[in-house]
């Protein structure tokens, strides 16, 4: 811990000197990295891009590409650049704590990252600027843990399944994919539109979210998850869920549009690496595989 206030504004290369322990590290930095993103938890952030400024120092462990002069034995800082892009490509954000966490997260998977100081600045909310720093140490059992890769199948759920005196066959036969599902739904009722694009999408994946509510409530197998996190533990856990799409598609940079309730299921099975994407009972559109229920003989 750095005790010395005068530190607390310092550069983080000084930072990270001052608070080294043992048998010193080598340290990559990326500064005055600038970004124009949207992010921000308020109304009026949205619709709208920021400067932002990434400082980053990444100590690593000791090798000898000095000696060697082997482009390839080094951690380049590119791997910094990349990480800082990869989420910022990834979705939407409301808080820079986040940015900065995931930023963090994903520079240490490299096997070579050992502590990683992540320094995030609004430079245009105000005269001077906003920002939050982290440091982080890698863990190895964590990274382990965030290496294995869930796929779930997504099942898209029409109305008269929902609804349908067969529900429970349809879900006792999906309880037996050897692997997590999703299920996506669609709106009861058709969701009027009102001339706006933001309370419109807004409107439409309510819409879905009734129903998906409509669903829990008629068998408790079905889980209403909306976020990534929900999402992570649900699909490492096996629970049937059933997707509540407002969270993630609003914070997607490139947002699928909520009034196609199979295109949204498409795009999820997309965006989260799905095994298969399928569609239950009579519905009719060529861009999904359909699965029907064995007949009883």
């Amino acid at each position: 811990m750095i005790n010395d206030s005068k530190l607390a504004f310092d550069t983080l290369e000084v930072r990270s000197i001052a608070s080294a322990r043992g048998q010193p590290l080598d340290r990559i930095s990326v500064r005055d990295y600038m970004k124009s993103v949207e992010i921000g938890a308020f109304q009026t952030e949205r619709g709208i891009r920021q400067e932002l400024r990434f400082n980053v120092v990444l100590e690593v462990s000791r090798h000898d590409g000095a000696q060697t002069d082997d482009v390839d034995v080094v951690l380049s800082y590119d791997k910094i650049t990349e990480a800082i892009e990869v989420e910022l490509e990834t979705e939407r954000l409301n808080l820079l704590e986040t940015l900065a966490e995931r930023v963090a997260e994903r520079i240490l998977q490299h096997s070579m990252a050992v502590r990683v100081f992540v320094r995030i600045e609004k430079t245009e909310r105000g005269p001077g600027s906003l920002g939050v720093e982290i440091l982080r140490v890698r863990d190895d059992d964590r990274i382990k843990d965030a290496g294995v890769l869930v796929r779930p199948v997504v099942v898209f759920l029409p109305n008269h399944v929902v609804e349908g005196d067969q529900l429970s066959e349809w879900l006792n036969m999906l309880e037996e994919i050897d692997a997590p599902t999703l299920l996506c739904v669609e709106p009861l009722l058709a969701v009027p539109f009102l001339g706006a694009a933001e309370p419109d999408q807004r409107l439409q994946l309510l819409g879905i979210e009734q129903t998906a509510w409509r669903l829990a409530a008629r068998d408790a197998r079905c889980v209403v998850v909306g976020t990534r996190t929900e999402l992570d533990w649900a699909f490492k856990n096996r629970q049937m869920s059933v997707w509540a799409p407002s969270r993630i598609v609003m914070d997607a940079v490139d947002q699928p549009r909520g009034d196609d309730p199979i295109g949204l299921t498409l795009w999820f099975g997309q965006a989260f690496n799905a095994q298969c994407v399928w569609g239950c009972g009579n519905v009719k559109d060529d861009r999904l595989k359909l699965m029907q229920l064995p007949k009883v003989l």
